[in-house]
């Protein structure tokens, strides 16, 4: 028997294991190929469930502002619940003080209802809710703040952040209340969120 005789069997041998090394190498490509194809599909039927869960929790709190809206009780069942987040997140401090409809009555006879007011340890926040937001609105608050200080002679020497909230806010009155300092609230997916630009700074009055 000669040599090539003998190398023959084994030849063929090693040519049928690469054969089956690149049939097996092929299948596993396909698989990783499949596999990746059902992961872009899962990722995508995901985002798809979050957007729609986000549009329907955000029309659930549009729908319970409108609610709130004609009984009357936005500021009680939207803005207040809100506060404490939106407050430690935008001046990292938490509220030592929440009071809701605040009426104040002066000696000589006039009074004045405030929406919400917040204390923290260094700010005073006061509320004022409108179902609808004007710049008007934006403006009177200046006003608003004054009165804070002649009602409660206990905030006047500490800084005051006025806060407008609203159901919806046309984006040139934010842009108008973001100028004067304001922070503005709105429905949005978690009750009330915050509208104005990203690394907005609330004044302090």
């Amino acid at each position: 028997m000669t040599e090539s005789t003998t190398l023959a069997p084994r030849v063929a041998t090693l040519e049928d294991a690469m054969q089956e090394l690149a049939f097996q190498s092929a299948r596993t490509q396909e698989e990783l190929a499949r596999l990746s194809r059902e992961m872009r599909e899962f990722k995508d039927e995901m985002r798809d469930f979050k957007d729609e869960t986000r549009r329907e929790h955000r029309e659930l709190n549009r729908k319970w502002g409108e609610m709130a809206n004609r009984l009357g009780t936005i500021v009680e069942d939207l803005v207040v619940p809100s506060l404490p987040q939106i407050i430690r997140e935008t001046f990292a401090e938490d509220i030592v003080d929440l009071s809701v409809r605040r009426r104040r009555k002066l000696p000589e006879g006039r009074s004045k209802e405030f929406d919400a007011i917040a204390v923290t340890p260094t700010l005073v926040c006061v509320n004022s809710t409108k179902a609808t937001l004007r710049s008007a609105d934006v403006d009177r608050m200046v006003a608003e703040i004054e009165e804070l200080r002649e009602f409660f002679p206990s905030y006047r020497d500490i800084p005051v952040v006025g806060i407008l909230a609203t159901l919806a806010a046309e984006d040139g009155v934010v842009r108008y209340a973001t100028k004067l300092g304001f922070l503005v609230l709105a429905v949005g997916d978690e009750l009330m969120e915050v509208q104005n630009p990203a690394g907005f700074e609330p004044r302090r009055w």
